[in-house]
Formats: structure tokens, sequence, C-alpha cells
């Protein structure tokens, strides 16, 4: 079994991680389970829907510690305790730690709900993201699922879906309509991950074929 440990921020309300978690249990990743949430804080939402799916949970709270190192150290700490084969932000909102990143090289997942580089950075999540999109004037919108480096949101992309931003759609309306979407593309590119049939080759993820 692929062990799979997910890391959410202290407002995520835990939609992706609940998919990633009922996509292990039905067989849409094969021979996975996720072994560990690891939320901010204690009151996070995506930490008691964790409790409540039966998938053991943790705290470290990066504002109970000196610096993102000594954060980073603590991380790592409780994902020893569980040896992940991969690592999933599902509603992160944080730059993950150097030493992490550096302790599981491209093991680690995100997801971003555009199009990615474009719309991407520090400060841009959640509804933020969804009204720059509107303001742009873009036609289509959609989500990003790369590899995880020491930057926000420029890591190597998996994968990519689109939907069309239409004339009507307010921030709300176009994350609801964007959600279902994200789930399907997050869990498709860790079963790619799973079965082994992702190779990186400089910024580009190559897909390999079913065997």
């Amino acid at each position: 079994m692929k062990r799979i440990a997910i890391l959410v921020s202290g407002k995520a309300r835990g939609t992706n991680m609940a998919a990633i978690i009922d996509a292990c249990r039905r067989g849409h990743i094969p021979e996975s389970e996720v072994v560990l949430v690891i939320g901010t804080r204690e009151d996070a939402p995506a930490l008691q829907r964790a409790r409540e799916l039966g998938v053991p949970t943790c705290v470290v709270d990066p504002k109970a510690l000196p610096d993102d190192e000594a954060y980073g150290e603590a991380l790592l700490r409780a994902l020893r305790e569980v040896q992940p084969d991969l690592i999933c932000l599902a509603g992160y909102i944080r730059l993950l730690p150097a030493n992490v990143v550096r302790a599981y090289p491209y093991r680690i997942l995100n997801i971003h709900p555009a199009l990615l580089p474009l719309f991407g950075g520090k400060g841009m999540y959640g509804l933020r993201v969804h009204e720059a999109v509107i303001e742009s004037g873009m036609k289509v919108t959609g989500c990003t699922v790369h590899f995880v480096d020491e930057q926000y949101d420029t890591g190597p992309i998996v994968l990519q879906s689109v939907i069309e931003v239409r004339d009507e759609d307010t921030p709300e309306t176009l994350a609801a309509r964007l959600l279902p979407v994200e789930h399907a593309t997050y869990i498709r590119a860790i079963r790619l991950f799973v079965e082994g049939r992702l190779k990186v080759k400089g910024r580009r993820v190559l897909i390999q074929e079913e065997a």
C-alpha cells in the first residue's frame, strides 16, 4: 500500500482532502491509503472532517515555533512517524519549508485553482484567485496539479483541467463550478504518481503509458 500524508491550513474546509480519502477507499487511487492529516491549528475544519472520516491527525503549529526551519523540522518528525510515499497539500496556503521540500523531492503535490503560471504566487488562494481571473477578462480558467518546490506555485506541472468563465460568473460561482473538476484532476494526478507513471524531465512532467 502506498502511504499518503495530507497537509491542511487553519481555515481549510477539507473538500480536496475528503475527496482523496474517499478515492483511496473506493480504489480510484489504487492500493493507497491516507495515513495522516497534519494541520496548523487544532480547530481547523479539515482536521475535524478527517477525524470524522477515521483518519489519524496531528497539529504542527508554525506560530508556536521560532522560525520556518524549526517548523519544517517539526513537520518532518511527524512525517517520519508514518513514512509517507507521497505528501499532498490540500488547502495548505503556507510556503512549505525548504527542508521539507528537500527531504521529499518530487514526492509532494499541490493543487492550485487556476491555470499556472497565471494567477499564482504568494497571497493567491481561495476567492482571490477567482476574482483575479474574472477581472482579467479571461474566457477560461481551471486548476493545476504540480510538484512542490521551494517557491509558491512554481513546481513542474503534472496536470491541468479547463472550464469556461461565463459572463455572469462571480468568484463564488466560479469556485463552485471548478471544485468538482479540482477533485477529479487531483485524484487523477495522485493515481498517476501511485502507478509510477510520472517522470520529471527538466520543467516538464511526462506521463508514461499504462503498462
